[in-house]
């Protein structure tokens, strides 16, 4: 199973490993780290290594973070780029974190990375669309 690496900053990861755990039960082959306030570049390299080697030496690994060019992004490309079947994706929300941690098996992390781009598009909508798409259901449903 593809491992997945939740990291960003403050108590971002926490938060979503617990919203996901509430959700989805605790899962296999996830790891989330936390970059608070006081932490430090090098210290996220430690642990994000760290992570890396907890998990299935065998299995692809993604590296979700929450910010494109923040530190948790850039340490966590700086380690995917370290090896083939390893992945970056970033702007990570609840919706993305949920789907993809049912999808993932059999995924490779090339597959992920496109199912998660997918999801994520799919996912970021709001109200005013979500009502125009079902009245555009329901305006189909009644024709002849």
């Amino acid at each position: 199973m593809l491992g997945i690496i939740l990291c960003g900053h403050g108590g971002f990861a926490s938060g979503m490993e617990q919203a996901m755990e509430q959700i989805l039960g605790e899962q296999p082959q996830f790891v989330a780290i936390d970059f608070p306030q006081a932490s430090t570049t090098a210290l996220l390299t430690s642990q994000l290594s760290e992570a890396i080697n907890a998990l299935d030496p065998e299995q692809d690994i993604v590296f979700l973070t929450d910010l494109l060019g923040g530190t948790p992004f850039r340490v966590a490309s700086t380690l995917a780029m370290q090896k083939p079947g390893r992945e970056v994706i970033t702007g990570t929300n609840l919706q993305l974190l949920l789907e993809m941690v049912l999808e993932r098996d059999g995924l490779s992390s090339e597959a992920f990375r496109l199912q998660a781009l997918e999801c994520g598009h799919r996912g970021l909508t709001s109200l005013v669309d979500e009502m125009g798409r079902c009245r555009e259901e329901k305006a189909v449903e009644e024709g002849i």
